[in-house]
């Protein structure tokens, strides 16, 4: 955590104020000190401040129109009050008014007190590192859509392409309104506009993850969680240089998988704001901890490791296999699953690969494939192949079952392509 952080220290007592410096400066922080009110507002006008510690009672202005003005007018500093136990009424007002973090009973304990100062730094910082990467997640995507739009050899074979695909991004938004996993879904989608080659990769990893978790009894919320990790499991690597990202973890060296190796506490990290995410997030953290406990980044072994990320760390590699990325070359389905069998009880959990086994083989003979023209399909109807426009942009993924809408899409956007659409379709087995 950077330092050192600026806390401001408000009280009309010059002694508390002394020993509250003698506290907190062997911490490292940066102390300013003010024996008013106006005389601290009239400071942070012209200093910036990160924590204000601010006592209840003092003339003129209370610490509770003290902090209530704090936070209207510098919402990120986290505000601290030091109170009595005779002005409980105000400190509730207080709280009310300045959406204080903590108050802080006098006489206060010297190690309670910097423990407070301390978590709150921490939760501060873990807020702006979030922001900061979101913004350059946010950067990152505006500059490879800037370098796209500079390839102007592309534009002209993209351009009907381009309002088809609007067309698709209106239904998404649609959908968006009505559902959170949805919103994840979108999030996932602009992660993967990160990775151009990795297209469709995380709505793979979800099928197979959502079919083993049930299979191994997870409840409902388990399963939502495994899946919104599934999602979402290549988030801390938005942050990774492409050249560090189109390299087989195989291939890495030293440097190059240290670096690495900060992605799943990094992934948790971005996630860590959004309640509904949290328990997404210790699964993504867990990804890449092994059975025998040679993994990281918290090197935990069997069942310490959370069993949705175990879960995850059999769908992910049994993908990224596929893909490349995990050995120098792509391999098969089959080698791919006999690569997880072959280390079962060193990366992956014995009875979960089983069962993983299990369901794959149940997949492979629950349905057939069939090709149909865009006039032959129907609602309810599932994908049984990821769905592409001749342009290589994904349209819809394998899994996607068909609604009214949808079909009117693809029909809409085979006509403006000029070229017929083949569809695959998964087709049950009796």
């Amino acid at each position: 955590m950077p330092t050192p952080f600026t806390i401001l220290l408000v009280d009309d007592e010059i002694n508390i104020l002394r020993s509250l410096h003698r506290l907190l400066r062997p911490e490292g922080y940066r102390i300013l000190t003010a024996e008013s009110g106006a005389a601290a507002l009239s400071l942070m006008s012209t200093e910036p401040v990160d924590l204000v510690i601010s006592d209840m009672r003092m003339p003129e202005m209370d610490g509770a129109i003290f902090l209530a003005k704090v936070r209207q007018e510098w919402p990120d500093t986290i505000r601290l009050l030091l109170t009595g136990h005779a002005d409980m009424t105000q400190t509730v007002a207080a709280i009310n008014q300045g959406e204080i973090y903590r108050f802080i009973a006098k006489p206060w304990n010297d190690q309670e007190l910097q423990l407070i100062v301390r978590q709150a730094l921490e939760q501060l910082y873990l807020r702006r590192e979030n922001q900061r990467l979101l913004k350059l997640t946010a950067e990152q995507n505006e500059a490879l859509k800037e370098a796209n739009n500079t390839l102007e050899h592309k534009v002209a074979q993209r351009t009907a392409e381009l309002s088809q695909l609007v067309s698709f991004l209106e239904l998404t938004q649609e959908e968006l309104k009505t559902s959170f996993r949805t919103s994840v879904q979108v999030f996932s989608g602009i992660i993967e506009m990160r990775f151009a080659d990795w297209t469709g990769h995380s709505q793979r990893v979800v099928t197979l993850a959502e079919r083993l978790a049930k299979r191994a009894g997870l409840k409902a919320e388990e399963v939502e969680a495994v899946m919104n990790a599934a999602m979402l499991h290549d988030i801390g690597k938005v942050a990774l240089p492409d050249t560090l990202l189109s390299k087989a973890f195989a291939s890495h060296n030293r440097q190059e998988r240290a670096e690495y190796m900060e992605h799943p506490a990094l992934g948790q990290m971005v996630l860590l704001p959004i309640q509904e995410l949290n328990l997404a997030g210790v699964y993504i953290r867990g990804l890449h901890e092994n059975v025998d406990g040679s993994g990281f980044p918290d090197h935990l072994k069997r069942n310490e490791i959370p069993i949705g990320a175990r879960i995850l760390a059999i769908v992910v590699d049994y993908d990224e296999l596929q893909m490349g990325l995990l050995l120098p070359r792509e391999v098969t389905e089959e080698h791919a699953l006999l690569y997880i069998k072959e280390n079962k009880g060193l990366r992956y959990d014995p009875e979960l690969v089983q069962l993983f086994t299990q369901s794959l083989e149940t997949e492979q003979h629950r349905y057939k494939e069939v090709a149909l023209s865009s006039r032959q399909l129907k609602t309810g109807m599932i994908l049984s192949r990821d769905l592409y426009s001749a342009g290589h942009f994904l349209l819809l993924a394998k899994g996607r079952k068909l609604d009214p809408s949808i079909i009117k899409h693809i029909c809409r956007f085979e006509q403006t392509d000029g070229k017929p659409i083949v569809v695959y379709i998964r087709q049950d087995i009796n």
